[in-house]
């Protein structure tokens, strides 16, 4: 569990991780340098869940060996499966991270809801749906990693 008080926001606890693959984690598919160290780090406290339409292909063979459940959306309409799977999981205990349109309903459903500007881009709807826009991916698992960073930035 992470848990931290945020002056103005109150007490956040959070239990798990969501994230978007394409774009998010990866740049080309390939997961982005630093990111699986991170993810190592992060599973300490917090259970890490992979939502992807898979653009690519690569997510699962990328994220193999990480302490994560992968999930590869199948279908239309990902972006309500990726607010459903939020829900699903408690939305109050979910920092989300994504980059792309069908991230914008999984951000702004969980507690905390981050928008990675990455190789890839961001769909401008998700920087209304975040909490925090962050430039890179590691900025943003830094996040967790280093609280008082987040506390800084979502502090009233």
């Amino acid at each position: 569990m992470f848990e931290i008080d945020i002056p103005g926001v109150g007490d956040v606890k959070l239990n798990h991780l969501v994230s978007d693959f394409t774009g998010t984690l990866s740049f080309n598919g390939k997961l982005i340098p630093g990111v699986r160290e991170r993810l190592i780090s992060i599973a300490d406290f917090l259970n890490i869940h992979v939502l992807t339409s898979d653009t690519f292909g690569t997510a699962l063979s990328e994220l193999e060996g990480l302490p994560c459940k992968a999930h590869v959306l199948e279908g239309e309409y990902h972006d309500l499966q990726k607010e459903e799977y939020v829900e699903r999981l408690g939305a109050s205990f979910v920092v989300a991270f994504g980059n792309g349109n069908n991230d914008r309903k999984m951000l702004r459903a969980a507690r905390i809801g981050i928008a990675v500007t990455e190789g890839e881009g961001c769909a401008v709807d998700i920087l209304m749906a975040g909490s925090i826009h962050v430039t890179s991916i590691n900025s943003g698992l830094d996040l967790l990693l280093y609280p008082k960073r987040l506390k800084a930035t979502l502090r009233y």
